[in-house]
């Protein structure tokens, strides 16, 4: 599907701090080690707009030497065929969906995992699933002119990779050029301003906020960098399976099940016997409580969680968690500030606005909305499924 010229859909670029030339990086020169600016530890890659000013990003610190070792391309990882606006995976390229998937201001999402040829993924009952080294994922972040319409003209804003190298997971942001064409290394992340109109045919904008390095690491870091997305549980759903049907699948077949079939993931146990997380959407998945334990398990449980940056808090949000407390039923904040907007516990039963969970995810305050980061607007129809989910509580 070819796209639109940007203009067309309303999309305006603002303040993007591509991080690739000497008049985006601040910091003396020199070897590696040292502190941020001091001359040992290379030049420090600090966001800086056309203006001189720096985006509201925490700034990404990087020397030369390591900024080297990325490309500077996403053409460079052959992750699609043909032209790149088309979004069509190369060969060996896989393409997946998930079950319940995180909100990032109404933006679509495709998301690809290359894996090293002649390797497989292993299967993980729990967290994400153990992929070799060198596997490439890539989560590419678009939005329609029309939401109604998701097939017509689209502005692709964004691609976020997670590659497994020697030291581990790395996210590498790349940041869409005007003509749709490539994506370009972004290590200090940006804004881009989008203008779109939502499925309930308003008009909307938003700026729209690319991650920088160091960013990923605030979301992915539970505690060591790791894939969040793709497990197990969220995986376990059917999909079309275009070509595969050539090879005995069916139009619609299990994700997981055509993954194995493809030698593509091993160690699966019995299907019956692998857990699936409900659509937070869908009601046919689930009930209002899977539904909303599956959003918050996605959306907030990477922080909220035994292994998250917000375990101290004691709000754990993961889909294990079974304790009422623990979830936030008549607890007290460890330490929320005005964020509590003034409420006392994080769910009073039966009365969402009084909770305050109900108004973290409903505010766009900055300081008191969660989650804190990937979010400047409201997801409308999230928090009606929270508010629905504890007004049934007893």
């Amino acid at each position: 599907m070819p796209l639109a010229a940007a203009a067309a859909i309303g999309v305006v670029a603002v303040g993007v701090w591509q991080g690739l030339g000497d008049s985006a990086i601040s910091g003396s020169s020199g070897g590696s080690g040292g502190s941020p600016g001091s001359p040992s530890a290379g030049p420090a890659i600090v966001a800086v707009a056309a203006d001189g000013s720096q985006p509201a990003v925490s700034p990404a610190v990087i020397s030369r030497r390591a900024r080297s070792t990325y490309r500077q391309r996403l053409s460079e990882y052959g992750l699609f065929q043909g032209a790149m606006t088309e979004l069509v995976p190369a060969e060996a390229v896989v393409e997946y969906q998930l079950n319940t998937p995180l909100f990032t201001d109404y933006a679509e999402k495709q998301r690809l995992i290359k894996l090293p040829e002649g390797t497989a993924a292993g299967y993980t009952a729990d967290g994400p699933l153990d992929f070799p080294m060198g596997t490439v994922i890539a989560k590419t972040f678009f939005y329609p002119a029309d939401a109604a319409q998701p097939e017509g003209p689209r502005r692709l804003v964004e691609t976020r990779i997670l590659e497994h190298r020697d030291e581990g997971w790395v996210g590498i942001p790349y940041l869409w050029n005007e003509e749709q064409t490539d994506a370009t290394l972004a290590i200090t992340g940006g804004e881009v301003e989008v203008q779109w109109v939502h499925a309930d045919g308003a008009a909307r904008t938003n700026v729209h906020l690319v991650p920088n390095f160091n960013d990923c690491k605030r979301c992915h870091a539970t505690p060591t960098m790791q894939p969040l997305g793709p497990k197990a549980r969220n995986l376990n759903r059917d999909v079309a399976v275009g070509d595969a049907a050539s090879e005995g699948f069916a139009s619609a077949a299990n994700q997981l099940l055509a993954w194995t079939a493809a030698g593509i993931l091993t160690g699966m146990p019995e299907h019956a016997e692998v857990p699936r997380l409900a659509d937070w959407d869908d009601p046919s998945s689930g009930t209002v409580d899977e539904r909303a334990r599956a959003y918050l398990d996605v959306n907030c449980a990477h922080c909220h969680s035994e292994q998250g940056p917000a375990r101290n808090s004691g709000l754990h949000l993961d889909v294990a968690t079974v304790d009422p407390y623990r979830l936030g039923v008549l607890k007290t904040p460890v330490a929320a500030g005005r964020g509590t907007g003034g409420r006392l516990y994080g769910i009073v039963p039966g009365k969402p606005h009084e909770s305050i969970m109900h108004y973290r995810v409903e505010t766009t305050n900055a300081g008191e909305m969660m989650p804190e980061f990937g979010r400047s607007l409201v997801h409308e129809e999230g928090v009606a499924l929270l508010t629905e989910w504890i007004e049934g509580m007893e």
